[in-house]
């Protein structure tokens, strides 16, 4: 299969992606695989979930710079969610990014040991155990993209330590909605921003603004996903949820409340992916642009099923992956069918905001 022209392997990926089950991965066949650019695409289903399928709509080279990176953001995540004190995780967020210091990439810190990890998070202690193997195909990169990745890596440490030292600070919550906001931006926007520059290309100066809430939009649907987790583990979005820390479930009033706000302060964003591939520019043909629509029909789906649960007014849409993926792909090639699904998804979301 390696040996096939990448886009004949796009169409193998996309559709082993589409049945990859995330609760329950195969771990004997992920342990077992010794090819560097193989366990990189097996991997990434279970570290990127909804981001996997955009990356593989680009072009070979953009889709494993992409890949690339978000298996590295992911391995940081790893460590701030699961190491077993703050202290312990900003050592080796600090770690991990100083090996990026010299030519070749050294060894990481050794995997998190949390007491009890459910099966997504043992793929991605796995993937930490295995990061040499990220590691190869990292250096058969060229030079300026290897530049961009490291660059990521280190800014992206650099802002979990700070926020790791502001929740010890406030007892394990954010605030504000200008704290929560900052988190994705320093943390886990970082790789959004990334793959969207990978997707779309530079970001202008005058266009930073709707990169940086693209981030947001993007980084707090793992926040509103993810709110009863992150209680267990002592960590909170939301000042409603002070009192619910390290809860198994907490409230379920209070988590509503929460995930309601968040949910709000987060579709407020939906116009500006729009505007911004409006202002990249792609040209008519752009697998790009597909990839694009793909991320924003998975970010559309993401709230809805969300914000059901949560009691809020959504209105209908796809579930299926495979689904999501076809209403893509046309993008690639008509520019005015990206735009009539973007259209649609935004007002969707505003309606909701």
């Amino acid at each position: 299969m390696a040996s096939l022209p990448f886009p004949i392997r796009r169409l193998w990926l996309l559709t082993r992606g589409a049945f990859v089950d995330r609760d329950r991965p195969d771990f004997h066949r992920l342990s077992s695989i010794r090819d560097p650019e193989k366990f990189v695409w097996a991997i990434l289903p279970h570290a990127a979930r909804s981001f996997a399928p955009s990356i593989l709509l680009l072009s070979e080279d953009d889709a494993r710079a992409a890949a690339i990176g978000y298996l590295y953001a992911r391995m940081l995540d790893t460590y701030e969610d699961l190491s077993p004190e703050p202290a312990q995780a900003r050592e080796a967020l600090a770690a991990f990014a100083s090996r990026f210091d010299s030519d070749r990439p050294g060894s990481a810190p050794s995997a998190p040991t949390p007491s009890d990890p459910d099966p997504r998070d043992r793929a991605h202690l796995l993937l930490v155990e295995r990061h040499h193997l990220v590691d190869r195909v990292f250096m058969r990169l060229d030079g300026p993209t290897q530049a961009r990745i490291t660059k990521l890596i280190q800014d992206m440490s650099s802002g979990m330590i700070e926020f790791s030292s502001i929740f010890e600070g406030q007892e394990g919550v954010l605030d504000d909605e200008e704290q929560v906001l900052s988190y994705c931006h320093r943390v886990i926007g970082l790789p959004a921003l990334f793959v969207m520059e990978t997707l779309l290309g530079p970001v202008s100066t005058d266009h930073h603004r709707d990169a940086l809430e693209v981030s947001e939009l993007i980084q707090l649907a793992n926040i509103t996903r993810d709110i009863e987790k992150d209680l267990q583990r002592g960590i909170a979005y939301h000042p409603a949820l002070r009192a619910y820390l390290g809860s198994e479930q907490g409230s379920a009033a209070a988590v509503a409340i929460a995930r309601r706000d968040l949910i709000q302060l987060a579709t407020r964003r939906a116009p500006s992916f729009r505007r911004l591939v409006d202002a990249v520019g792609l040209p008519r043909l752009s697998p790009a642009r597909a990839a694009a629509v793909l991320m924003v029909l998975f970010t559309s789906r993401h709230y809805r099923d969300c914000g059901i649960n949560a009691g809020m007014p959504f209105r209908s849409g796809p579930r299926r992956k495979s689904t999501l993926v076809l209403t893509s792909i046309p993008a690639a090639v008509s520019p005015r069918w990206a735009d009539r699904v973007m259209i649609r998804v935004e007002a969707d979301l505003l309606a909701t905001a």
